[in-house]
This record gives structure tokens, sequence and C-alpha cells, in this order.
């Protein structure tokens, strides 16, 4: 599972080292997808790396060792006119020379009991699946926050695109409302109550303006901080909204998320490893048994050549080992109750998720299904009416701040009803990036 997310890791990675800069500084236009894979370029390694997956790997080859064995190798030179009396028939010697070599040979093995061993590795393997499960929850985690951050920024740029768009239309107003006033068809204060209006609307823009640059420094520091960063600007990239388990019951979509979450698998799996460590807590009463095995050659000896056979075992008469099995029982309660604690959380995030996306999806539909049409038509309407001299400034004022407090709201729907979806995916613990198409339902609708 982990070797298949990183290889679509590695595909997106490759796709954001496509991308290509402006060499005249200006902003570039990147994807959500460009955009995760540069967060996942920079910042992949230190995710592995603080979840420690290569040093569980290391540490699953360590549980499966085997004891190496020790082998013992003695000489000893004999002296001159040893055994003096004896009968011993290796050694003949002169009155000026030495008896000989004795030459000892030992070896020895640890042999573990009671299946130590393999209680070993299987708890160091799911360790190493538990480091793993943990780094697919925080890629997830972290995917979603880079989202977050994308679609802020694009939040921002749309707001800046509505103010600039503000000004414009009050400048072309102005310039008509200028001939009016010198021919005397409105009176001055109407003339300035509009000009005070385009003075906000510029003000708008600036403060627009500051949000969009605060939201690429924001989406930098989450991107730690690559080159051209400052440059990005984020392109209207909007997620197909798929049929992704909205159409299941609230059982199923808990169901699937209790299958799907990389949280809940680690917290399993530290519950089994948990389990294998208390039974090999309770197995370390049976004692280990080494091997003793050897050959001897020794002249001084009556029998020239010999061999023995041996074993060496502790007792555990004193201690049992009955701390180590109360610390290890300790340790599994409390992975049992992670377990527990992190199914109620995904109960709760799936709820909660789903409501927010259905919330989310209706505000939408609604403005999409007339409501934008109608403050774009009250707005011209009101535009078309005082250049006649039909309607009052103030009528006029709030037509274009009514339209313009929707097209905000609009906005901040759609990115809220985005970010719905992927916190709904996230919840259900989808591993694949939910497709994704550029489209222009963002857009105010076209002036008539």
């Amino acid at each position: 599972m982990l070797k298949h997310f990183l290889k679509s890791t590695t595909a997106v990675i490759l796709l954001g080292l496509s991308l290509a800069f402006d060499v005249y500084g200006k902003s570039v236009e990147i994807g959500i997808d460009e955009t995760l894979a540069i967060f996942y370029q920079q910042n992949l390694d230190l995710i592995a790396a603080q979840y420690n997956i290569e040093q569980s790997r290391a540490d699953q080859l360590i549980a499966g060792a085997i004891p190496n064995p020790s082998i013992g190798l003695q000489f000893l030179e004999l002296a001159g006119r040893p055994n003096m009396g004896s009968s011993a028939q290796g050694c003949n010697p002169s009155p000026t020379s030495s008896c000989g070599i004795a030459q000892y040979y030992s070896f020895s093995q640890l042999i573990e009991m009671a299946g130590k061993r393999g209680l070993r590795i299987q708890s160091s393997g799911f360790a190493t699946q538990a480091a793993e499960s943990d780094f697919q929850d925080a890629v997830r985690v972290f995917s979603n926050m880079v989202r977050d951050s994308y679609f802020q920024l694009l939040l921002s740029q749309k707001n800046r695109w509505l103010a600039q768009e503000i000004v414009n239309h009050y400048q072309q107003i102005i310039a008509a409302n200028s001939l009016r006033f010198k021919k005397g068809d409105i009176a001055e204060s109407d003339f300035l109550r509009v000009k005070m209006e385009a003075m906000r609307a510029q003000s708008d823009l600036d403060n627009a303006q500051t949000a969009v640059e605060q939201a690429q420094a924001g989406l930098a520091v989450i991107l730690r901080w690559p080159d051209n960063s400052l440059l990005f600007e984020a392109k209207e990239d909007w997620p197909l909204m798929l049929d992704i388990g909205q159409s299941l019951t609230k059982n199923d979509l808990i169901d699937k998320a209790m299958n799907l979450r990389p949280d809940l698998q680690a917290d399993k799996h530290r519950l089994a490893q948990a389990e294998k460590e208390l039974e090999l807590a309770r197995r370390l009463k049976y004692p280990d048994v080494t091997v003793n095995a050897g050959y001897a050659h020794d002249p001084s000896n009556n029998n020239l050549n010999s061999f023995f056979v041996g074993l060496n075992l502790p007792v555990p008469l004193f201690y049992q080992y009955q701390g180590e099995s109360d610390k290890a029982a300790v340790n599994l309660n409390q992975n049992r109750l992670a377990v527990e604690q992190t199914q109620l959380g995904i109960r709760n995030d799936v709820l909660s998720t789903l409501a927010a996306w259905q919330s989310a999806d209706k505000i939408v539909q609604r403005f999409q299904s007339g409501l934008l049409d109608d403050a774009l038509s009250v707005r011209n309407s009101s535009e078309l009416a005082y250049s006649k001299g039909a309607t009052g400034v103030l009528d006029f004022i709030e037509a274009q701040r009514s339209y313009k407090n929707v097209m905000r709201d609009y906005f901040e729907a759609m990115v809220n009803r985005t970010n719905a979806y992927y916190d709904f995916a996230k919840a259900l613990g989808l591993e694949s990036q939910p497709e994704t198409a550029s489209t222009k339902t963002f857009s105010r609708p076209e002036s008539e």
C-alpha cells in the first residue's frame, strides 16, 4: 500500500518539477496538483524521517537476528617433565625439551526458547506497519492543509478581481456622471456620493491586494518557501464533485472510514504489537539455553583427545519477570483505549464533514440557481434607472453594494464547498486524490 502511494506521489512530484516560471518575474498560475507536488518534493523526506520508517525497518531486522555463536581457541605450551611419576600417554619429554602444545577448542550457542524470537519478529513487524500508517496519515492531513491554503489564495484572488471590477465600473460611472453634472442633470451631492463610493472601492482593492500577498506568503510557508513562491497565482482548479460516498447511509460511511483511515490502522497495528509484547513478557520466565561443545588435544592428559558437550540455563527462582508482564499489560490496555478513541473520533469526523458538505453544496446551488443572476439584474436595472433619473443615488449605491456582497458570499461559498469536499474525503480516509478540472463556474455571470 505504501509503495503504491509513493509511486503515485513520485508521479505528482515529476509534474511539479515541470513548472516553468516567467523569466521576467511575472506571476505564474499553478494548479492544485502542482502545488501538492511542490509540497511533497519539499517535505516528503522530512515527514518520513519524522515518523522513523527506516528506523522501524532496521529494528525489524534486529529483532529477527539469531544470536551469534561464540568460538574459543586456547593453546598451551607444556613445560618439561610434567606429571612426574604419572602414566600420561601423550607426553614423553626429554630433560631438555618441552612436552608439547595443548590445544583446546570450544563452541557455545544461545538458543532462545518458547518462541521469543518469533514474537519479537511479529512485534517489530507491527511497529513498522504502524510507522507506515502514521506516514500515510500525516500526508493525508498535510495534503488538506495545503489545499486549504491554496484555495484561500484563490479566494483572495477572486476578491481582488471583484474589487478591481467594481473600481473599473465606478470609473465608468463617474465619467458619465461628470457629463451629467456639467449639464445639471444630477445634483452635486449625488455626484460626490458616487465619488465617495469609488474611493471606498479603491480602498477595498488595496485591501484585497494585501490579502493576496498575505495568502501567497502563507502558502509559501507551508511549501517551505520554494523558489518563486511569491509569484504563485492559484489557478481555478476545482474538484469534480464526484460521488465519494455522499449517497451511502451514515452507517455505511462510518464502516468505509473504519476500513480506510490510516490513523485507525496505525492504532490497530500498535495494539497488535502490544499483544505480542505482552505474550513475549510472559514467556521471559522460560529460560533460554546455551549449548556448549568442545574438543581438547592435551598431551599431558591420560587421554590425548577428548570431547565435551554441555548445557547452561538460568533458573528463574527469585524473579520471574512479573514486572515486565504487568508493564506490557498496562501498555496493551492503553493501546486498546487509543483504538476506541480513534474510532469515536472517526465517527464524529464522518458525520460532521458530511453535514458540512451537504450544507455547503446546498448554499452554492442556491447561488447558482438564480441568486447571482438576480444580483446582477438588480445592479444593471438600478444603474439604468439612475442614468435616466428614475431612481435616487442611494438606491443606486445600495444596488452596487448588494451585488458586491452577493459575489463575495458566492466566492466564499465556493471555497467552503471545495474545502468541505476534501475534508469529507479526508474523513473517509480516501488515498486517491479527488479528480480536478479547471472550470469557470466561479466567475461572475457575463454582463448583459
